[in-house]
């Protein structure tokens, strides 16, 4: 995380591994979704369709869009919810790669607040977490 606000995509690409990391995972068919911020990165990210200028969507990119953003309301209410009850996380300037076990732990702290403390698949979420970040951390 830099400081200020700036561009999704200048943010993504002042990070040296971040990109490839995502491309890395992506790899195995995985989606990364993202908003329209992300426009110039398309061969990295999953983006919606942006309304021409002067036009309109087809009904199948309307379609397209609506899918795209059921499947990332999902995270992006997580994320909301996650810095509204811990309000630390919208102020943390830390090391990015920290961040991660951060909100894992706030996770695991705010399904047990709110009783859900059943996990999802956790030998996926391990295979992944390894392929990504080695075995050794």
């Amino acid at each position: 995380m830099r400081p200020g606000r700036e561009h999704d995509t200048s943010a993504a690409r002042a990070d040296p591994d971040l990109l490839a990391r995502i491309t890395d995972w992506i790899s195995d068919g995985a989606l990364a979704l993202a908003d329209l911020g992300y426009e110039g990165e398309p061969e990295t990210f999953t983006i919606p369709f942006k309304k021409p200028k002067d036009g309109q969507l087809s009904i199948d990119q309307q379609s397209y869009n609506a899918v795209h953003g059921a499947l990332r309301c999902l995270g992006e209410r997580a994320n909301s919810l996650l810095k509204t009850t811990y309000k630390a996380l919208r102020r943390y300037r830390g090391c990015p790669w920290r961040i991660g076990n951060i909100v894992a732990g706030a996770l695991v702290l705010l399904h047990h607040e709110r009783g859900r403390t059943t996990l999802p698949n956790q030998k996926l979420i391990t295979q992944r977490h390894e392929r990504l970040h080695g075995n050794g951390q």
